[in-house]
């Protein structure tokens, strides 16, 4: 299994390459939140893959990410967009450097679970600290909405083991409601394809790739959201 944070150090534009084969979710999030005037607080930014769809709507955006160098990409992308209504700042995701009741709506894309792994012995807290962190910064009304990994290389949910226990919190113990969506990578190459698995999967995957001849290779996502 490749170092993902030494990737989200020091190869963000490789990551920024894959992920850019995947679809933009803004028709996702605003089935359940319309952006249009909100102030918008994303969670795990990285190379801003919520971060710029959202801010050609919201009234203004902060895009947090423990990655400078994840941040730098997002910058640059809103700077050529000619977007005004954003900043970055580098921070971890259990000490938010946002003021109390600020924000309308808060997103999160496949970023919380490296916190909520259950093969690490503090995630349950490290979790109950995120989840105050987001209920204070919300205004009331507000929305959380969560995207996390169900499964690549597969065509229905399929997520790690060590995750399952997080996501069922999420339902659980913080009130949150979920559904499964497709959000498929669509490659330009199958050599593209084999690269970019083995990148940031792994060689098993890549192998599945050559074997499935997937220019198009499957991925599930789950979806979570609520409304203080």
């Amino acid at each position: 299994m490749p170092d993902h944070e030494a990737i989200y150090r020091s190869q963000a534009e490789t990551y920024d390459l894959m992920i850019s084969k995947q679809p933009i979710l803004l028709e996702e999030i605003e089935r359940i939140r319309p952006v249009s005037g909100l102030d918008v607080l994303d969670l795990g930014a990285g190379s801003g893959r919520l971060t710029v769809p959202l801010a050609a709507k919201a009234r203004s955006i902060h895009s947090l990410d423990a990655s400078p160098a994840m941040l730098a990409i997002t910058a640059d992308k809103l700077q050529r967009s000619g977007f005004t209504n954003w900043q970055t700042s580098v921070a971890d995701h259990r000490n938010l450097p946002v003021a109390d009741q600020s924000v309308d709506l808060v997103v999160s894309g496949w970023s919380i679970c490296y916190l909520c792994s259950s093969e690490l012995p503090a995630w349950q807290d490290d979790l109950r600290q995120v989840m105050a962190e987001i209920n204070r910064v919300l205004r009331p009304g507000g929305t959380v909405i969560l995207f996390e990994t169900m499964g690549t290389g597969t065509t229905h949910p399929a997520p790690p083991d060590f995750l399952t226990a997080y996501y069922a919190k999420l339902g659980s113990e913080y009130g949150f409601s979920h559904k499964w969506l497709r959000a498929d990578y669509s490659f330009e190459s199958l050599a593209q394809a084999e690269e970019l698995a083995r990148f940031f999967f792994s060689n098993e995957l890549a192998q599945q790739v050559v074997q499935n001849n997937w220019v198009t290779m499957p991925e599930c996502a789950g979806m979570w959201w609520r409304t203080t």
